[in-house]
């Protein structure tokens, strides 16, 4: 089977990459792992930027998203200190400066958009090899028990990018930290109010989401699996202790799971017909809530090179160099932004812990700077 583009993994970023070329009149072909019903079981939340949100309504999925909590303030601060920084979407008069949402409600609204456009959805095929040379993209996958392949003039990775990580090994670095997620309430929650809080074991982020918050708490990977075991008691008793009262006692706990974090970077985003996108080219601590808006950023400016560009030059180097180009400040700033948030304030230095504090406040005094902060956080570094 031939094709024009070959997307490889039908998650929220390679399905946002169909839609925003629906109407292009190429032939695309998006090729998903999973079952359409497996992604349906998946807990996460996601947090959304402003930007993300733009996009998803030219994309015309927002309105179809449920269950969405709105972002208007975020509190930033660090344990031990006294400095803190609030954001506030009134401040930048826009709606929100972000949003929380379930991973599935999102992962349907794009699904249900890609099955009635033009694209041809193959759930269930497992690609096994990608290969490429001067005349394109050849894949091969299995589908129903049945090895098969597919030739693409453009071939994009958007899976996770396990795919070629033996044959283009990504740049790692291992944080030595874990982040431990779970959905709890509390006695006092602040209406779309995020908390950020900085700890020497990592940041605690608090977002809110339905009846509560959605808990990302980072620590070191021996501490995560032992809070894993800990009772609901327990754990709530010690998150109250690491992260304070600023919305009174915690009440509730719903299931926990846990990841590493790592920073994982592609050397490059392009090989010879190919384009890495999302978490294939990219993986960051989550810190600031970058990764997934990032992501989708990737996406919809790759649809808009092709769209400006001739079917002619679809795959070729010209339009790879040209994506490249235009995602290059967008992504180091990303990675430079939130890799650095992690290494400045994940410990407890004395003199650092001071500085740090003196800086949270100072921003707060500093319109132009958090308006600074706020936008890139909000649209990247092209925002």
């Amino acid at each position: 089977m031939n094709c024009d583009i070959a997307i490889i993994g039908g998650g929220p970023v390679g399905t946002a990459l169909a839609l925003a070329l629906r109407d292009s009149g190429l032939n695309i072909v998006v090729l998903e792992a999973r079952k359409a019903e497996d992604a349906q079981s998946d807990p996460r939340a996601l947090a959304l930027s402003y930007g993300s949100r733009l996009l998803l309504q030219r994309l015309r999925v927002w309105q179809s998203i449920a269950h969405i909590s709105a972002i208007q303030t975020i509190h930033i601060s660090q344990q031990g200190s006294f400095g803190r920084t609030l954001l506030r979407a009134a401040e930048l008069k826009v709606a929100a400066l972000g949003y929380v949402l379930p991973y599935p409600a999102l992962h349907a609204a794009l699904l249900q958009a890609v099955q009635a456009s033009p694209a041809t959805s193959l759930n269930g095929a497992s690609v096994t090899q990608l290969h490429s040379d001067a005349g394109g993209a050849c894949i091969s996958y299995l589908l129903e028990g049945r090895e098969q392949q597919l030739q693409a003039r453009l071939a994009v990775v958007a899976d996770g990018g396990k795919l070629l990580e033996a044959s283009h090994p990504p740049e790692v670095h291992d944080y030595g930290q874990s982040a431990l997620i779970a959905h709890l309430t509390c006695s006092r929650p602040q209406a779309h109010t995020a908390f950020e809080r900085f700890t020497a074991q990592g940041p605690v982020a608090l977002l809110p989401y339905r009846d509560g918050y959605e808990l990302v708490w980072t620590m070191s990977p021996a501490a995560a699996q032992e809070a894993l075991h800990w009772s609901d008691a327990v754990f709530l008793a010690q998150l109250h202790v690491h992260f304070g009262d600023r919305v009174g006692e915690f009440l509730t706990l719903g299931p926990r799971s846990c990841f590493p974090l790592r920073l994982k970077r592609a050397p490059d985003t392009t090989l010879a017909h190919t384009v890495l996108l999302g978490n294939a080219a990219q993986t960051m601590h989550p810190v600031a809530g970058q990764g997934f808006n990032m992501g989708l950023r990737d996406a919809w400016e790759l649809a808009q090179i092709i769209l400006n560009g001739t079917p002619a030059t679809l795959g070729s180097a010209a339009m790879l160099a040209a994506y490249r180009q235009q995602r290059r400040i967008d992504r180091n700033a990303g990675i430079r932004f939130t890799d650095g948030l992690v290494r400045l304030f994940s410990n407890d230095l004395p003199l650092l812990n001071v500085a740090r504090g003196a800086s949270l406040s100072a921003l707060d005094c500093l319109p132009f700077a958090k308006q600074f902060v706020t936008r890139r956080m909000m649209f990247g570094a092209n925002g």
